[in-house]
């Protein structure tokens, strides 16, 4: 088996960064009303800054095509260009269509050679599934390079003339026409962005991160589905599928949007996280003390001290001096948010050889948990 290092990551951030106070004028007004769980969901959250790939006046400016195809573009060099590509495995929760597959569209606008595909879907761990697929191709011999990606766009599907005709419908029915809590939560939670990884058999002269192994572990065989979008979750807990609906309820019902089920997240998220974090270290014998760097991607800071907590009293205390965010100033980019963070961990100079650095994804799609360990060479 080969040796996997990470020899180079890029990042593209669409457009300025948008302040709090600048999101419901970039998103729009529900029924032109302000949303009364805006300023609750930002003072958990705790993050500040966000980018859209839309403009003031809502128009979209890149599809998540475009934007992971700038941050694979990002990644050439002197010493590599887009057709030294082997392998292209891009991981979304948003693609732009259902298909042909995202790493296709990708492929399309590089407009170089003939490439493997590897496109993984989900939530969050839709970015480290498309990591190990390009892990696993380098350290097989099946290629001497992968490029692998994460990347969201999310803030058209948040734009609120996406929930008009729900609001129309609800005012039909004389109801109060305010969505659900469970859709508009998401609007503040979310933003637009794409990261990129060059995968090598070989370290460059310049930093480089041997990825020693990769790990992952779900728990849908015992848990709901807790975040979801295509449908929507009936009392028994299973999901009806957009395809089943009636095609004037996809926009009645929103059915297409984004959804989370703020009480099964509560209930399981870090206990599961603490539980497969565990098995994690126990399967490749490592302790907190092997851990020079944490990035736990997290949607908000508000689970982060129960997080910390949660692992002290597993015995897994990793002291808050090794954590490493960028929650507050990039924003949740789901499957993108750990290439954002490892980017900026590798490009900030303060990494030195020998440095173990520890990767946490989580997702709350159906609980999923994907790890990855490096050292710097």
């Amino acid at each position: 088996m080969n040796k996997v290092y990470i020899t180079k990551i890029a990042k593209y951030l669409p457009n300025d960064p948008v302040l709090n106070d600048e999101m419901e004028a970039k998103l729009g007004m529900i029924d032109d009303k302000a949303s009364k769980a805006r300023r609750i969901v930002l003072r958990n959250n705790g993050i500040e800054k966000r980018y859209y790939a839309i403009d003031n006046e809502g128009n979209v400016t890149h599809n998540n095509t475009e934007l992971t195809y700038y941050a694979v573009k990002a990644l050439c060099d002197e010493q590599f260009v887009l057709s030294d590509v082997e392998v292209l495995s891009c991981g979304t929760s948003t693609p732009d269509l259902l298909l042909p597959s995202h790493a296709a569209m990708v492929h399309g606008l590089m407009k170089t050679r003939s490439v493997e595909l590897n496109s993984s879907s989900g939530v969050c761990c839709s970015g480290m599934n498309a990591l190990k697929f390009g892990y696993m191709s380098v350290k097989s011999g099946n290629s001497s390079n992968a490029v692998c990606t994460g990347s969201e766009r999310v803030s058209s599907w948040m734009r609120a003339d996406r929930f008009e005709a729900e609001v129309d419908n609800l005012k039909e029915l004389e109801q109060t026409p305010i969505i659900a809590f469970k859709k508009d939560f998401l609007r503040w939670m979310l933003s637009d962005g794409a990261g990129a990884l060059l995968l090598e058999d070989k370290p460059r002269n310049t930093v480089s991160l041997e990825v020693c192994w990769m790990d992952a572990y779900s728990y849908a065989y015992e848990l709901e589905a807790c975040m979801y979008a295509g449908g929507d979750k009936l009392e028994d807990g299973s999901i009806k599928p957009w395809s089943d609906y009636e095609t004037s309820d996809w926009l009645t019902e929103s059915v297409f949007s984004l959804k989370q089920d703020v009480k099964v997240l509560n209930e399981n998220i870090l206990e599961r996280g603490v539980d497969s974090m565990k098995k994690a270290m126990e399967k490749y014998k490592i302790t907190p003390n092997d851990i020079d760097y944490f990035l736990p991607h997290v949607s908000s800071h508000y689970f982060v001290d129960g997080l910390y907590d949660k692992f002290a009293e597993a015995g897994l205390e990793i002291t808050r001096d090794k954590w490493f965010m960028n929650l507050k100033h990039v924003g949740n980019v789901g499957s993108a948010s750990i290439y954002l963070m490892l980017e900026e961990l590798m490009n900030s100079g303060q990494l030195k050889s020998g440095d173990r650095i520890m990767l946490s994804v989580p997702e709350s799609g159906r609980f999923s948990y994907a790890y990855a360990y490096l050292k710097v060479v």
